[in-house]
């Protein structure tokens, strides 16, 4: 293979790290021989900021970008800064999906702090400072991101009463478990990462994308290589140019390894 890439965007939850938020050695050595390489590695995550940049440190990497919030986010360290944000008003999809779900839990994302939530989540799914507030005011002002949760229901039902609600006017992306990602129209982990190539004059082709779920599904498409993880639904891995192995195999380390 004679691709080389020039930018490694690596999604977070599925890929780097496993269910319980574990970072082996060996993703975290092949990760790093990417930096020290040259490669521009960014994290492209769905992850708020502090979520994202907990990565980051984890990883040890040197000054760089990192895409957060499905791409609503995109952040340049050391410092942290935000260099550019997208916001949306949710109020209508996050009414229409409590209607249908009324015990559901909601998080909307304060950038570069944490979250405001109706309620608390489980342990360890949401990062930052974590304050609660009623559903109205969760939502009476535009927002990067938004996150519905409703841990008391099957993944399946949930995902289907949600394609059903006909949120056409916002981006959503649902996860493994009953978890909902709301985010503005338009907006995706490639959106934001055409904004990291374009600063730092990367081109699309020259573009690695390494990812597990139904919100890679841009990243994947849009990138010179898009490489699917090995446990990916069938539709992640039906848009990109590979597979490799699982998190539980260090598939990512198996994909970087090419390159070094």
């Amino acid at each position: 293979m004679t691709f080389v890439p020039r930018l490694a965007a690596l999604d977070v939850d599925g890929t780097i790290v496993d269910e319980t938020n574990a970072l082996s050695p060996a993703v975290r050595d092949a990760v790093m021989a990417m930096a020290d390489a040259g490669v521009a590695v960014v994290v492209a995550t769905g992850r708020a900021l502090p979520g994202a940049m907990e990565v980051v440190e984890r990883l040890g990497l040197p000054n760089g970008s990192a895409v957060a919030s499905n791409g609503a986010v995109v952040l340049g360290y050391h410092p942290v800064e935000v260099v550019h944000s997208v916001t949306f008003d949710a109020s209508e999809a996050v009414r229409r999906v409590l209607e249908s779900v009324p015990d559901a839990l909601v998080a909307v994302e304060e950038v570069g702090v944490g979250y405001r939530v109706n309620a608390p989540f489980p342990e360890g799914e949401v990062f930052g400072n974590i304050t609660i507030e009623d559903v109205d005011s969760l939502v009476s002002e535009p927002v990067t991101r938004v996150v519905i949760r409703a841990p008391g229901h099957d993944a399946q039902e949930f995902a289907a009463v949600v394609d059903g609600l006909g949120l056409t006017e916002t981006n959503y992306y649902i996860g493994y478990t009953s978890w909902l990602d709301l985010a503005p129209q338009g907006v995706s982990k490639a959106s934001g990462l055409e904004l990291v190539c374009a600063r730092l004059d990367i081109a699309q082709e020259d573009v690695l994308a390494v990812g597990d779920g139904f919100n890679d599904v841009e990243m994947l498409g849009w990138a010179g290589r898009g490489v699917a993880m090995g446990q990916a639904p069938d539709h992640v891995r039906a848009v990109a140019d590979d597979v490799t192995g699982t998190v539980a195999e260090d598939g990512l380390a198996a994909e970087l390894a090419r390159y070094f």
